[in-house]
């Protein structure tokens, strides 16, 4: 161990030891084999019998890390009881591997059976669980990452303590939270599309949204154009030189105030249809409007206002 610095595995009195008792120097050697504490300058030993905090097993690779691991899977917030429940094994098998006998079986059965049900023991908890699988259906459908998983579960369990859902439809919840853990982790994902993979309207979706940023006191940020950008590059398979010109676009129109009061994806569109112009991977405003799910007449107006402001400014 160099000056100055502490050991992370040593009990913690061990981490107060910075210089040796008897020449005072601060050269401090763990030694793994008999499990002491040795000056390198002297050969004092400063501290004997310490305990390791780590595994008594050994392992060399991945594989033998997961094979000789103890330890169940993470806490998550995406089960309702946050991944702490137990599991029966549905093999009729003793730890020796010897099939049971047949009143064995049964008795298993019945523990299998009481299991499942006393795994959800209240409404709360069985509201939790099919609203986490509701959660989970549209996160799948959608391509979420697992972060919009996890901050989506954690907002409808802030609705669940706060008595929210009473009088409310799960699904409309639980869509409602997905579309607000995707604004908060800047993830561009529309009403449409959080409705379009639930079996409810985007008007539901919209009320619940509202209520929910209303009685959590949540702060939501702002829909950037720039967040689009990328979408729509990916879609509509252009090459990042595009991608690169529209945020360029939509950079100086923000700075010019052209941006203000106008839809993000509008303005999204337009940017990404003057930049496949100008590269010469001309996309039309028809296929540019069915992924932006806007119309063409909002593309073709913000493209105008666009072209009128900035072409004689920026330099492409």
């Amino acid at each position: 161990m160099s000056d100055g610095e502490e050991t992370p595995s040593l009990p913690p009195i061990l981490r107060d030891i910075q210089r040796c008792p008897e020449c005072g120097g601060s050269k401090l050697m763990r030694d793994y084999e008999t499990a002491e504490v040795v000056c390198m300058e002297c050969g004092y030993v400063v501290d004997m019998k310490i305990a390791d905090q780590g595994p008594e097993w050994r392992a060399f690779d991945n594989e033998q890390r997961d094979k000789r691991a103890r330890v169940g899977a993470p806490v998550t917030f995406t089960i309702h009881d946050k991944g702490l429940s137990t599991v029966i094994d549905w093999h009729d098998r003793d730890v020796f591997g010897k099939r049971f006998d047949a009143n064995q079986r049964a008795q298993m059965y019945r523990l299998r059976k009481w299991q499942r049900r006393i795994r959800v023991s209240d409404a709360t908890e069985r509201n939790l669980a099919f609203a986490l699988s509701e959660i989970t259906k549209i996160a799948n459908v959608l391509s979420l990452p697992k972060s919009i998983f996890e901050t989506s579960s954690i907002i409808y369990r802030k609705a669940v303590k706060e008595r929210l859902i009473r009088g409310r439809s799960i699904q409309g919840i639980s869509a409602a939270a997905v579309y607000i853990a995707c604004r908060q982790c800047g993830l561009p994902r529309t009403l449409d599309e959080i409705a379009s993979a639930t079996n409810i309207s985007k008007r539901e979706v919209g009320r619940c949204y509202r209520f929910l940023v209303k009685e959590l006191n949540l702060t939501i940020p702002p829909l950037k154009a720039s967040h689009y950008i990328s979408k729509f590059s990916n879609q509509l398979t252009m090459q990042g030189k595009v991608e690169e010109i529209a945020n360029k676009v939509l950079s100086v129109a923000s700075e010019l105030k052209l941006t203000s009061g106008r839809g993000p994806t509008g303005i999204a569109a337009a940017a990404s249809y003057i930049a496949s112009v100008l590269i010469g991977e001309k996309r039309t405003q028809r296929e540019i409007a069915e992924i932006a799910k806007v119309t063409e007449v909002t593309i073709r107006n913000r493209y105008k206002e666009l072209t009128e402001q900035l072409m004689f400014i920026v330099r492409l």
